[in-house]
């Protein structure tokens, strides 16, 4: 792993440790932390293919707010919607 890969890693996972605190406390939480949050998972699990359904389970997201992040994530081309309505990475998912 070259240097720059290992401190993007890093502050990656110091940026993800700040959204994290900010979920804990009684802050309400606004749409772009959760875009944040949902792409930092997918970047660092460059795999991860996920529903609607489990991605509510996974980041606890009422579904007006999971329909909203998903559908910003795909029109930004972040994510791409596949068969069985899965969410994949877009630049993986070619």
């Amino acid at each position: 792993m070259t240097s720059q890969r290992r401190a993007a890693r890093v502050l990656l996972r110091f940026h993800l440790s700040t959204i994290m605190a900010a979920f804990a406390t009684d802050n309400p939480v606004d749409l772009h932390d959760w875009m944040q949050l949902i792409r930092a998972e997918y970047l660092e699990i460059p795999g991860l293919a996920l529903t609607k359904q489990q991605a509510q389970r996974l980041w606890g997201l009422p579904p007006n707010v999971c329909d909203s992040v998903l559908d910003s994530m795909v029109e930004t081309h972040f994510l791409r919607r596949i068969h069985g309505d899965s969410f994949v990475r877009a630049d993986i998912c070619r």
